[in-house]
């Protein structure tokens, strides 16, 4: 059923209550936000949209796991600092996200104005759903936009409490995301690949079986390699293989045998002889000859140009999932290989998964030279999972 957009949203003049994700790395240092702030530039039409027609914007989010506390490492300053900046025009930050003062700010911001609250989950309403919390939230606003498809898999006070108590509608960014995931799902263009990675098997194995009866490719890489390596028979080191997904991993190949799928596996690996981003010794194997007591960590060059020119003529790439271990410089090629590959692919739908894709992706710079970029990590895998996630469901239909 489609849900209430927010171009069907009666906003102008009004209130609006946003609930966005500006959950970043802030752990690192408030000067590495300016590096990883796709969430923020992703809610930029949403807030713009309301600007113009002046309404009074009042942002919230989360940050970080605060479990219900103040902590003063978490507060939303910086990225309300940072927001400032992308939108050309002054972010307020306010000290909290309920209470008098609160309320008594609202109420006094003219139209045109952007106010940030603060972290919403200093208060353990947030994450329990609690009505009451949800109630003062939303005394502030005349209407609310759900914009933060990232936790749109929580069921919390933010996502699906308030759609109960206000005039509602997803924002540009959800539609978005909404469309381009449901897109490759239901209708994709042919040939239809995904280019799964990461780390787990298990990470990904609702979403690979919610795409195996759709699929026409099937590439893998990253740490869920090694599963299938192993399923094969392949000597894989010491390299940790998921012993309870060898069966699905064989099921997968079993298909392949039988030809109602294609499937693409590493046929070279660059190991370590140490889980380090600086191993005594790094080297490009065969996938038959990985040492005992070395580590898999990433797909080796042939592999990489092998997967490149196979996605080359499909229309629709799923790609969830690293090649390797990206965030160590010396095993990030494979993922450098194919993400340049697959951004210059013309007339191809290319939808990355969230999390850790979506990182290498911005690391590189090539967000913009792929049809979408998930925001959401966890929320991204459930949505491909064929999922109903609580903060779309909660919202009215159209």
């Amino acid at each position: 059923m489609a849900k209430r957009q927010l171009t069907q949203l009666d906003v102008a003049g009004k209130t609006v209550l946003v609930r966005v994700d500006f959950n970043v790395p802030i752990e690192q240092g408030v000067e590495i936000i300016a590096q990883y702030d796709q969430r923020l530039r992703a809610t930029l039409p949403t807030i713009d949209y309301l600007l113009e027609r002046d309404c009074k914007v009042v942002l919230c989010s989360h940050l970080g796991r605060p479990r219900g506390k103040v902590d003063e490492a978490l507060r939303l300053f910086p990225v309300g600092d940072r927001l400032s900046v992308l939108l050309g025009r002054p972010v307020t930050s306010l000290s909290d996200c309920i209470g008098p003062d609160v309320a008594s700010e609202v109420a006094a911001m003219e139209s045109g104005q952007v106010y940030l609250l603060e972290n919403l989950r200093f208060h353990e309403g947030e994450e329990n759903n609690d009505d009451a919390f949800s109630t003062e939230l939303a005394a502030l606003a005349d209407c609310f936009v759900m914009d933060a498809f990232a936790v749109a898999h929580r069921a919390h006070a933010s996502t699906v409490g308030l759609p109960r108590m206000l005039p509602s509608a997803m924002g540009l960014l959800m539609q978005r995301e909404v469309e381009s995931l449901g897109l490759a799902l239901t209708s994709p263009e042919r040939p239809l690949a995904a280019l799964m990675g990461g780390a787990k098997v298990s990470d990904k194995i609702l979403v690979l079986e919610n795409l195996l009866g759709n699929l026409d490719r099937l590439y893998i890489g990253g740490g869920m390699a090694v599963t299938f390596l192993a399923a094969l028979g392949k000597p894989v080191g010491a390299s940790p293989v998921e012993a309870d997904r060898l069966d699905f991993a064989r099921e997968v190949i079993d298909r392949a045998n039988r030809g109602t799928i294609e499937l693409h596996v590493p046929t070279d690996i660059v190991a370590a002889s140490e889980f380090e981003p600086h191993p005594v010794e790094s080297q490009t194997f065969p996938v038959d000859g990985v040492p005992d007591g070395w580590y898999i960590m990433d797909v080796g060059n042939a592999t990489a140009q092998s997967f490149a020119r196979g996605l080359a003529d499909c229309k629709t790439i799923i790609w969830n999932g690293p090649m390797g271990v990206f965030e160590m410089e010396r095993f990030s090629a494979g993922t450098r290989t194919v993400a340049n590959a697959i951004a210059g692919l013309p007339n191809v739908t290319t939808v990355v998964g969230g999390g850790s894709t979506a990182e290498a992706v911005e690391a590189l710079g090539l967000e913009t030279s792929m049809t979408h970029v998930s925001t959401g990590g966890g929320a991204s895998l459930e949505f491909l999972e064929g999922r109903e996630l609580p903060g779309i469901a909660a919202l009215p239909d159209a």
